[in-house]
């Protein structure tokens, strides 16, 4: 037991005395607070930083949005797959399609040089003042191809006497229902060429003043079974559109110099682009006596 000294007597008293037991001298002790020790709450690492979530939650939106673009997209093709197949069950009657492919190349039709006598031996006739009707329809080139009817491109040219071809300027080409020499003959024109009623025609473009009335009512006949009819531009090209897929009979008819050339021949407009390729027409010679 530890022992302290009164201050006031002098006397050996316990430590743990209230006072001296000698003289009754108070012991004062200062109070002792007590120690409240606080320790520091230190967070455990859980080894994944919280920034992290703010990447990971813009990557959930992102996938959100995505998804649902998908499931909107999914819904449209199946409703485009279901319009699909009612088109297709639906009957036949009721459906029509048309299809026009611009991309075909051109029906080419070959037309050869209508045979005629090179020469024709006529008495002697006035000088001819005029040939053939002047009235003259133009057609321009056609920009589009109506569905199930045809575009007819053609260039007409004539051989001159020094052997070059020469185009065929401002001359009326038709599309006959019949041949020429069926609409001639039908007409009961009456001919005193003393030729046949092609080569009397060819004169009554040359002679117009001697043969008159031939040529009208030739024209006239002609013109009441034509189905269409064009007159070429300067440089002897023409062409015709919305025509009607047929058989059809190519005629023409003009003076060059002293004769005339003749265009007849049978040929078949297909829909679509048909260029007609004519032979350069070998005119026959009028000779007078």
């Amino acid at each position: 037991m530890s022992l302290i000294v009164c201050p006031e007597c002098a006397h050996e008293v316990s430590a743990t005395a209230a006072a001296c037991p000698n003289c009754g001298h108070p012991f004062v002790r200062p109070t002792v607070q007590p120690r409240v020790v606080v320790q520091e709450f230190v967070e455990e690492d859980s080894g994944f930083p919280k920034w992290a979530f703010i990447p990971l939650g813009l990557l959930g939106v992102v996938l959100v949005f995505v998804l649902f673009a998908f499931l909107r997209n999914g819904d449209d093709d199946a409703q485009r797959n279901i319009n699909v197949r009612v088109a297709t069950q639906s009957p036949v009657g009721n459906t029509r399609e048309t299809t026009v492919r611009t991309d075909a190349p051109p029906n080419q039709i070959v037309v050869p040089s209508t045979s005629q006598p090179s020469q024709v031996i006529v008495p002697s006739a006035p000088p001819p003042s005029s040939s053939m009707p002047t009235s003259t329809t133009t057609v321009t080139s056609a920009e589009t191809v109506v569905p199930d009817k045809g575009v007819v491109s053609l260039e007409a040219k004539v051989m001159g006497k020094t052997g070059g071809a020469q185009p065929v300027r401002n001359v009326r080409f038709y599309l006959l229902k019949k041949d020429v020499d069926t609409i001639l003959n039908d007409a009961d024109i009456e001919n005193d060429t003393g030729q046949g009623l092609l080569t009397a025609l060819g004169m009554s473009v040359v002679f117009p003043s001697q043969y008159g009335e031939l040529n009208k009512k030739a024209f006239a006949a002609i013109g009441k079974q034509t189905a269409y009819n064009v007159t070429t531009d300067g440089s002897g090209k023409a062409q015709l559109k919305d025509i009607k897929p047929d058989n059809y009979y190519l005629f023409a008819i003009t003076k060059t110099g002293s004769g005339f050339a003749l265009w007849n021949e049978q040929i078949t407009i297909q829909a679509g682009q048909n260029s007609l390729i004519l032979q350069p027409a070998s005119p026959t010679e009028i000779t007078q006596q």
